[in-house]
Formats: structure tokens, C-alpha cells, sequence
């Protein structure tokens, strides 16, 4: 997890305290990766896992994501050799499970049968508050998807657009299946010219 090691209790000028500091998905999915890990070790029941799951999903800042480590495993910092980064226990990344690759996969399949952003985006709110890999998926699926409806709505005011426009969807549909074929199978797939402005 992102939380800064080594920066003063009380913070010199123009310094932000290390817990208003704004979290990534990557730091969310990290927090994740250890509640799922402690709960499949039996260290608290499911009400106790569907709480701190939920709250690291919803974490905005560091002090957000603090408490629930420390809940995990006390406030004892294990040093690493990047100085910028606490550390704790790692374990290794679980692998998704089939109905997650299925849920990805429906992220970028959706296009195909003409369901362009509300699929990913109902896959992302559902399934990506429990599964980080279908919340990955699901986010890259979006802004192509995002990307791939805002260029229908602007080409056609141009007569090069007009011819394109086939040429795009055609092309949309294409890279739509191979990015459900590349869920399915855990590969890793980014669309090419996409904003990404869904985070």
C-alpha cells in the first residue's frame, strides 16, 4: 500500500499529512488482496469481511485504508527497500475465480450485442466493488466503449467521419471480442486510442 513511511508526525510547511493523501485503485485492490487473504485464513466471519471489504473499495485517502491494515495486522511497520512504502506480510495474488473472468469478460462482450456503457458500467458499480480483476476489466471496457460513442456523436459532422464511422464500430466490435477472449483467459489487454477518463 502507497502510504508514505519516514515523513514526520507533525508536517512542515506545504507537507500533506500521509493520511489525507489520496488513494489508487491500485492501493484499494492491494488492501483488498489482504482482507480476502485474512478472511480465507478464518481471521473473522462474513459480516466482518463484507464491512472492511466495502470500506477499502470506498477508501478515498490513506487514513481511509490505515485502520483496516492496522486491523490486520497491528501498527508494526516491516521495513522494505523502497523507503517511500510501508510495508506488511504479502501474499501471493489470488487468481480470479471463473464466474469473475465471466463478469469481465460480459464488460467487453456487452458491445457486441449493442449494450455500449451501461454493461461495463453496471459490471463496474456490482462487480467491482467485490472483485478487483472484474473492476480492471470493467474500467478499461468503459473508457473504450466512452471513447468508441463519443467519436460516433462527433465524426458525422464531417464527410470523412460519415465513411469512417462503419470502419470504427466494425473495428469497436473486433477488439471488443478480443478483450472478453483475453478476460476469459486472465491475458492483458488495453485498447489502442482510448481515453481513459473513468478512473
Amino acid at each position: 500500500m502507497a502510504i508514505m513511511a519516514g515523513v514526520p508526525k507533525t508536517p512542515g510547511p506545504g507537507q500533506v499529512p500521509p493520511a489525507h493523501l489520496r488513494v489508487t485503485n491500485q492501493d484499494r485492490e492491494h488492501v483488498v488482496e489482504h482482507v480476502k487473504a485474512a478472511y480465507a485464513e478464518g481471521r473473522f466471519d462474513k459480516l466482518e469481511f463484507d464491512d472492511r471489504l466495502e470500506r477499502a473499495m470506498t477508501a478515498r485517502t490513506h487514513g481511509d485504508l490505515m485502520p483496516i491494515m492496522t486491523e490486520l495486522y497491528g501498527t508494526q511497520v516491516v521495513p522494505k527497500s523502497a523507503p517511500s512504502r510501508l510495508s506488511v506480510p504479502s501474499h501471493p495474488e489470488r487468481a480470479p475465480e471463473s464466474n469473475e473472468r465471466l463478469g469481465a469478460a460480459a464488460a467487453h462482450f456487452l458491445l457486441v450485442v449493442g449494450i455500449p456503457i451501461v454493461g461495463p458500467l453496471i459490471l463496474l458499480l456490482i462487480g467491482g466493488k467485490t472483485s478487483p480483476y472484474i473492476r480492471k476489466q470493467a474500467l478499461e471496457a468503459l473508457n473504450f466503449q466512452i471513447t468508441v460513442v463519443g467519436a460516433s456523436i462527433l465524426l458525422p459532422f464531417t464527410v470523412i467521419g460519415i465513411v469512417l464511422l462503419p470502419f470504427i464500430w466494425v473495428a469497436a466490435v473486433v477488439l471488443a471480442i478480443v478483450g472478453g477472449i483475453s478476460a476469459l483467459t486472465e491475458g492483458v489487454f488495453r485498447y489502442p486510442m482510448t481515453f481513459r477518463l473513468v478512473k
